[in-house]
């Protein structure tokens, strides 16, 4: 079981101990995300966090790098809605070595102008590069559609005019802010004793400012009524990505693991209803799957497929004939045990690693999941009834209340994919290369 242990100034420092490889993984993580960008500075949760890399303490971009090799250590950066990640690896040996390193990019970042004008060129190029990837395309206009005018809605890479708006001061305002000790999550998993680990969490904690934990405003996003189709313009495509969803579930729902296993059948396996209808049988899409995605407050339930121009208006309309079967219909009794047996048996791959246990113990601090929504998952799971998971697809899924997004060639595709949704209450076309959000 993962030990907590709680730091000076608010911090909690998380620990998973496993002496298997010379080798300690450690996360610094807050709980503040891209929802908490202000309006107009769109993407400063990521950037702030890239740069405390850029430059500390009178340590140049290129002396940190070359320190974070001579230690043995790997660092990366992740940013989501709700939290900011700083992931680090390193040599067991050098574990204090690269801590105090560490403690010096939280303590002393120096936000060097020329770093970041390098930083503000590179995040502009890969908003460029994303274009390309019409999946990332997809999935950043679904997310925006489904939370306009919430914070989940805002784009994590920020947007071309909130990317050049940014400046020294808007960075430091954010560390200030929100890397601050009250705000930090601190994991160490491998190679560490609980001890060592709380002295190593102390010294990390200590490099951060202190202060009160910002407040977290973001609420409940609400639903959009009507099937809206969203579709993205893009020249000469061949194939298209179509996504289709709406709200989905939050972990403290009482039919929370009901609708999760629900899902499992609609789209979670290889031989999951989509799978088998979509690609299987017809050979429409390579890849046919559905998901919940879960956060701080409720988020998305969607589904995914990536047919052929010429095979997405087909798709499409089996997707929602599906769709519309499992809300109608609901789930049999031997799918439901085979999802049950496949959830409960695959949990142990993702509790393999002292790392991943870690994680997971993260999660439940920075999303604020149930405190043991980890430790009792295949004990829910093997709990669900079929009546329970029934219930909760009809309750949560409303196959009236759409958000459908499709990928493709307008003047090829458009008007044979709106013949294809029976009940269409909005449509807008957009570029390609729009500033979501």
């Amino acid at each position: 079981m993962t030990t907590r242990i709680e730091l000076d100034g608010g911090a909690l420092a998380l620990v998973e101990s496993s002496h298997a490889v010379p080798i300690v993984t450690i996360i610094v993580a807050f709980r503040s995300g891209a929802a908490h960008d202000p309006v107009g500075r769109e993407g400063i949760a990521r950037f702030t966090a890239r740069m405390l890399r850029r430059g500390a303490g009178g340590m140049t971009a290129r002396a940190i790098e070359d320190a974070l090799d001579r230690l043995g250590g790997e660092m990366s950066v992740d940013a989501t809605a709700s939290t900011l990640l700083v992931h680090t690896q390193v040599i067991g040996r050098n574990v204090d070595a690269f801590v105090d390193l560490l403690a010096k990019l939280l303590a002393e970042p120096d936000f060097p102008e020329d770093e970041l004008a390098r930083l503000r060129r590179e995040s502009l190029a890969e908003l460029v590069e994303i274009r390309d990837n019409d999946r990332a395309v997809a999935q950043i206009a679904f997310r925006c559609g489904l939370f306009a005018g919430h914070p989940y809605g805002r784009p994590t890479s920020g947007t071309e005019a909130s990317l050049s708006a940014i400046g020294e001061s808007d960075a430091r305002d954010f560390y200030r802010t929100h890397l601050t000790r009250a705000n930090l999550v601190v994991g160490f998993a491998g190679d560490v004793t609980a001890a060592r680990a709380a002295e190593l969490g102390a010294r990390l904690a200590g490099a951060l400012p202190a202060g009160a934990r910002p407040a977290d405003h973001v609420g409940p996003p609400t639903a959009k009524p009507g099937q809206r189709l969203l579709f993205v313009d893009k020249p000469e495509r061949t194939q298209t990505q179509i996504v289709v969803g709406s709200l989905g579930t939050w972990p403290h729902d009482d039919d929370h693991m009901a609708i999760t296993v629900a899902n499992g059948v609609l789209g979670g396996t290889f031989t999951s209803r989509l799978m088998r209808e979509v690609r299987s049988k017809r050979g429409w899409s390579y890849g046919a799957s559905s998901r919940l995605t879960i956060d701080r407050q409720r988020h998305s339930f969607q589904m995914w497929t990536f047919p052929a121009a010429a095979d997405a208006a087909a798709c499409l309309e089996l997707e929602l004939g599906l769709l519309n079967d499992f809300v109608n219909d609901g789930i049999q009794a031997d799918e439901l045990a085979f999802i049950q047996s496949y959830l409960s048996r695959s949990y142990a791959f993702e509790i393999d690693t002292a790392a991943k246990r870690m994680h997971q113990a993260a999660d439940v601090e920075l999303l604020g999941l149930p405190p043991r929504y980890y430790d009792d998952h295949v004990a829910t799971v093997r709990a669900v009834t079929l009546a329970e998971a029934n219930a909760s697809i009809a309750r949560r899924i409303d196959p009236r209340s759409l958000l459908i997004v499709v990928l493709g060639t307008a003047r090829d595709i458009l008007e044979p994919i709106k013949e294809r949704i029976p009940s269409l209450d909005a449509v807008e076309v957009v570029p390609f290369d729009a500033d979501f959000g």
